[in-house]
């Protein structure tokens, strides 16, 4: 790789594994490092990866940011190898691509055995690993420190931030433009001490603060490609993924009133799911929900009943019928998290006057998926 102060040229074909709990940023930091490099002239693309089966959220978003971007879903790249040395041909041999990046799902652990590990014994050679990169957020990191705080969500899962800060080349704490300097400087410290082995940095992918020194260790260093044992397939792994489901919805609301405000809907809707959910005890790691008109297109997300709701875009005026997708990653069973977003979507079409027509549903927990990878 050559560097100019200004202008970064790659040449290698690289690939990066961006992992991290649900709600952390990875879509975020992905979008803010794909732009990191598109200025300094590295032709990069995205590859969106989830358990659920098509129209995932976070590729209709990346794509709404001028990213290159394909969708891989129906299961993590963990398991679908042959798929993703496909996307990786495709882009680094068609496309020109010199850097690729994806996501796994954000309950994953043990790419960098099965991703990593696998392209490099199968495919010696052809790609440049780079450093696998654990994207994690102070919220859901104070489970696990010193004085550790309740976040709402059962102990089990502990042990998947645990792993994947493991398995981790780089980790970047993110979200840092919403911390103060003492909490921020108290996560450094705590991730340098339970992370020896990693490379740690500060980011804000939202405002791209320290995102340049990240993009430029990301291009500059390798994987280590050194064997983690994180207990994949124990007892603890399968008690955390028995804790967690995955929900997709695709549906049409009909207008069949005069004055229809668009984003005030979505807004409820996120609202009375996480209500409900409140009432029955459980919770909702992530909760993204996508609606997109002929003028512009909303997405709004939460990472927990008790954070507050992300807009990362408004639809900004009334309109007449929506297409929309719910992506929802709940601490809760599938049957009754089901339920849940049916007497929300009842309640909200009802106070908005809506004619509902679903398309797609699919709900299921994560031990029935790692049983029955695809």
């Amino acid at each position: 790789m050559v560097c100019a102060q200004d202008h970064w040229v790659i040449v290698m074909k690289k690939f990066l594994v961006v992992s991290g709990f649900l709600g952390a940023g990875k879509t975020t930091f992905m979008i803010a490092l794909s732009r990191e490099f598109s200025r300094r002239a590295v032709l990069n693309s995205v590859i969106a990866n989830d358990l659920g089966a098509k129209d995932l959220i976070d590729a209709k978003f990346t794509e709404k940011q001028g990213c290159a971007v394909s969708e891989l879903g129906g299961a993590c790249i963990c398991y679908q190898t042959e798929n993703l040395v496909d996307r990786l041909r495709l882009a680094f041999d068609d496309k020109h691509c010199e850097f690729v990046m994806s996501d796994i799902p954000g309950c994953g652990v043990g790419a960098l055995e099965h991703v990593y590990g696998t392209l490099e014994r199968e495919y010696p050679g052809e790609f440049e690993l780079a450093p696998f990169t654990v994207v994690v957020d102070a919220h859901r990191l104070s489970a696990i420190m010193p004085c550790s705080e309740e976040i709402g969500l059962p102990q089990e899962v502990n042990y998947l931030f645990r792993a994947q800060l493991m398995e981790a080349d780089l980790i970047l704490l993110n979200k840092i433009d919403s911390m103060r300097q003492d909490d921020k400087q108290r996560c450094l410290d705590f991730l340098k001490n339970f992370c020896p082995q990693a490379a740690v940095h500060a980011i804000s992918a939202k405002t791209g603060e320290g995102m340049q020194a990240a993009a430029k260790h990301i291009l500059t260093h390798s994987a280590r490609l050194e064997p983690v044992d994180i207990g994949y397939g124990s007892e603890e792994f399968l008690a955390a993924e028995s804790c967690l489901c995955w929900y997709d919805r695709q549906y049409y609301a009909k207008v069949c009133c005069d004055v229809f405000d668009p984003d005030a809907y979505l807004t409820e809707l996120v609202e009375q799911i996480s209500e409900e959910l409140g009432k029955a005890g459980r919770n909702v790691p992530h909760l993204k929900v996508y609606a997109e008109t002929e003028n512009g297109f909303a997405k709004l997300s939460r990472v927990g009943i008790d954070q507050p709701i992300e807009a990362d875009s408004c639809i900004g005026e009334e309109c007449v019928d929506i297409p929309v997708i719910i992506n929802a990653r709940a601490a809760c069973e599938p049957k009754p998290f089901s339920e849940i977003v049916d007497v929300a979507m009842q309640r909200t079409a009802e106070k908005y006057k809506l004619e509902i027509t679903i398309f797609f549903t699919e709900c299921f927990g994560l031990v029935e998926e790692s049983e029955n990878p695809q």
